[in-house]
């Protein structure tokens, strides 16, 4: 298994520049995500792989019904 993170960072120009998502793949085989807005220490969750298979169909899902909203 790779020993990477992955951050990303909140829409450039807007309040949330300053927020970050941390994901990666912890050693009891879940995914880890955390959030952190620099105001309150960060939020995280921990996703089993039928869970975190869900979450990515559903976020796919959202992404198709933002259309035309590239940038």
């Amino acid at each position: 298994m790779a020993r990477a993170k992955l951050i990303f960072y909140g829409k450039e120009g807007d309040y949330t520049t300053d927020h970050e998502l941390e994901c990666f793949c912890n050693a009891h085989g879940e995914i880890y995500l955390s959030i952190d807005t620099g105001d309150i220490p960060p939020s995280w969750i921990c996703l089993d792989k039928p869970t975190a298979i869900k979450f990515v169909k559903t976020l796919k899902s959202e992404i198709n019904k933002m259309g035309g909203h590239d940038e």
